[in-house]
């Protein structure tokens, strides 16, 4: 005792004493209460080395707080800057790893202590940093505990492998599981929910996308289970993408037992703070992956296919092709590839509805190099060509199709109902229960009964809806074929053209079908003999090549109106095809096939008419050089005018210029009659319009005509606050009938 009074002084008594507590876990708060007596009980031993009540601070904001880093832990944050201040006298700490359990935070601590004059104390003694000595021993005890923390972690990462690699590992099951009294992972005893996980599955074998199956859950007034993590109870809500998504992508459901499908990556972002970040992992790098470790809502090859047609759905990448089907008239979106540089085509669509598909590479221009695209064909007659190869295989298996569709029709159908049936079962209950609460109220508590009674009335109303989606289903019940029709079935057939042809059936459930058939399409293009080699190949390996002839070119100018040809002719002595797409795009004309005019276009057309393009005009001296006849740029520019106020004079009739027909770009003659009326400052005696109409007592648009007529002059004032046009007037005008003295 006496050795630890004399490493104190004055100057250590006349600060603060800091009892520093904490715990590392909420758990250890509430069942490690020892341990906490035992911090907090350093406060009398503070009293006992000379500080008085007053002087002893307790500083247990960081209880429930892991000591392996610093950055969530606000009361030793607190510690270390009050240190750094000087406030603090001598810490107190039941040991060395209740203050920290990593190095970098102790050293710090350390540093700060032998540069202020704080002692630490723990429960072995009182350790003063700047002393070699000391700071010797409360180093390695800050290196062991760092240690420490090392092996405890490891050795529980090990017995958790250890469990998990034997499937036994206990972990939160996700709704539609439950743990049996041996641990054992057993489907949900609510029937409900099980029905709804299923339907979930059912309807993405069918669909093929997880959107739809929301949609289509939606429009039929479906709900799902949910559970919160920890919970027991199972609430249930709309479906959502999310939840939908959780059920197709989580193993469980496929029956596996999983563990370390996720990986913690750390990272110091710009300002120097510290970033978590969970990752998923591929499959090939999880843990612990048991298929068939418990019973499953669909088998582990079905789970894969799931993830396979997931990840088709995704966006793809820049440049190209593929994702889900969607509403567009490319019966091929996604499936075709070009045969040059084997990456997928994309889709473009052209024409008056924006329904005329083409076939377009260009990846390579986009991601690496410019120029042209690989190679582009029309939509239209790859899809009806590579149709008819579909249908033509598809015809000797069309029988057995159609009667294997019939029969399992009536199968599907009841298990299509169950759903609706168990959701009306589970609405009666909820409606009962809620009605035997409202009875087992007291009438006199009319605040609860109020409650109840609004319960209630929702469960009803809930009750209603499930039993109209459930009559609704019923009404759908698939017609079955007479002996008469059966037979009938058995020698003609069905005609699958005329199902997919049908107006029924939807693009995405006819790209649906042929994704379903065609593994992918591979075409190479020959431009100059307008062929392109195709190669079919379907699921299972299977190939079928053919060649095909491509569009002819010029389909836009053959039969385009002979009176855009002559406008064509006549713009081109003056535009260039840039101008002359615009002027044709602002008359509404179109090409011969309906699109709409582009520089390309133009330039195509001029080519098969034999149409001369512009030639700018170079060094041409005109026979006036005070004259030019310029564009309404270049005369905004030349003049200081602004762009407006040119149209203006325009249709005023102040300036001259002309059109070369309407929508066409206007022309200024810009000559010295022109420039002399541009002055920069108002002329002595001149007036604004509305002045010059007061004075003359005549309307405005009267004094414009006079000058138009060049009964008075005018000019235009380009600088300062007063621009704009000025009038002069003259005398003041003495009409027929005015008095004069």
């Amino acid at each position: 005792m006496t050795d630890l009074l004399t490493k104190i002084n004055a100057a250590h008594l006349s600060r603060d004493a800091y009892v520093y507590v904490r715990q590392s876990t909420l758990t250890q708060v509430k069942e490690h209460t020892e341990s906490l007596e035992r911090q907090y009980e350093l406060a009398d031993r503070a009293m006992t080395l000379g500080w008085s009540p007053r002087q002893v601070v307790i500083v247990d904001e960081d209880l429930g707080r892991s000591g392996a880093e610093s950055s969530a832990r606000e009361g030793f944050k607190a510690l270390v800057a009050d240190v750094g201040l000087g406030k603090v006298g001598v810490i107190l700490g039941i040991e060395v790893s209740r203050l920290a359990r990593n190095n970098a935070d102790w050293y710090q601590l350390l540093d700060l202590c032998a540069l202020t004059d704080t002692l630490i104390a723990d429960g072995d003694g009182l350790y003063h940093p700047a002393d070699f000595n000391d700071r010797l021993v409360i180093g390695l005890k800050g290196t062991m505990s760092e240690a420490e923390l090392h092996l405890i972690r490891h050795r529980l990462t090990a017995g958790l492998l250890h469990k998990a690699a034997k499937g036994e590992l206990r972990q939160g099951l996700p709704v539609g599981y439950d743990y049996d009294e041996v641990d054992a992972v057993v489907m949900s005893p609510d029937e409900a929910v099980r029905e709804a996980i299923a339907t979930v599955f059912r309807r993405f074998e069918e669909l093929g996308s997880a959107r739809q199956v929301m949609l289509s859950m939606h429009g039929d007034g479906l709900a799902l289970p949910r559970r919160d993590n920890g919970a027991r109870l199972v609430r249930w809500a709309k479906p959502s993408y999310r939840a939908v998504h959780h059920f197709l992508t989580n193993p469980v459901y496929a029956g596996a037992f999983v563990f370390g499908r996720t990986k913690t990556e750390k990272r110091i972002d710009e300002t120097g703070r510290l970033v978590v970040r969970t990752r998923q992992l591929p499959r090939s790098e999880w843990g612990v992956l048991i298929p068939d470790h418990h019973a499953g809502f669909i088998s582990w090859e079905r789970y894969v296919a799931n993830q396979e047609a997931l990840r088709a759905n995704w966006h793809p990448p820049r440049g190209e092709g593929g994702g889900a089907v969607r509403e567009g008239a490319s019966m091929l979106q996604g499936l075709v590839r070009c045969g040059l540089c084997g990456r997928k085509m994309q889709v473009a669509y052209s024409g008056p509805g924006g329904n005329i598909p083409r076939y377009l590479c260009g990846a390579a221009r986009a991601l690496f190099q410019p120029g042209p695209a690989c190679q582009s064909m029309g939509g239209r007659r790859l899809d009806a060509r590579v149709l008819a190869e579909v249908f033509s295989v598809l015809e000797p298996a069309a029988l057995a199709a159609s009667a294997k569709a019939l029969a399992q029709a009536e199968a599907q159908y009841a298990q299509h109902l169950a759903g609706f049936a168990l959701a009306v079962k589970r609405a009666r209950y909820e409606a009962e229960r809620a009605e035997r609460q409202f009875n087992a109220c007291e009438p006199e508590n009319r605040l609860v009964a109020r409650n109840l009674e609004r319960t209630w009335e929702r469960a009803l109303s809930r009750l209603r809806q499930a039993e109209s989606s459930f009559s609704d289903q019923r009404t759908r019940r698939p017609t079955a074929l007479s002996d008469v029709e059966a037979a009938w079935l058995k020698r003609a057939g069905a005609d699958i053209r005329a199902i997919f042809n049908a107006p029924s059936t939807t693009d995405r459930e006819r790209k649906q079908l042929l994704r379903a058939i065609i593994s992918e399409v591979t075409v190479i293009t020959d431009v100059k003999a307008r062929t392109a080699q195709v190669q079919v190949v379907w699921e299972g390996g299977a190939m079928t090549k053919f060649e095909m002839a491509l569009n002819k070119t010029g389909g836009h100018f053959r039969a385009t109106n002979p009176d855009t040809i002559e406008v064509v002719r006549q713009l081109a002595l003056h535009y260039n095809d840039t101008s002359i797409a615009v002027i044709l795009a602002r008359q509404g004309r179109r090409t011969g096939t309906g699109l709409t005019w582009t520089k390309a276009r133009v330039k195509g057309l001029r080519d098969s008419r034999k149409i001369p393009p512009y030639v700018p005009p170079v060094n041409v001296t005109p026979a006036d050089e005070n004259v030019q006849v310029l564009s309404i740029t270049q005369a905004e520019r030349t003049l200081g005018i602004s762009r407006v106020t040119l149209y203006r004079w325009l249709a005023d009739g102040f300036i001259t210029g002309e059109q070369l027909m309407p929508h066409a770009p206007w022309r200024i003659v810009v000559d010295d009659d022109l420039r002399r009326k541009i002055v920069p400052a108002v002329p002595e005696g001149w007036l604004r319009l509305d002045q010059a109409a007061k004075v003359l007592g005549v309307s405005r648009q009267t004094v414009l005509h006079k000058v138009q007529r060049g009964e008075l002059q005018a000019v235009h004032v380009s600088q300062g606050k007063r621009k704009g046009l000025r009038i002069d007037v003259g005398r003041p005008h003495v009409g027929l009938f005015d008095q004069t003295k």
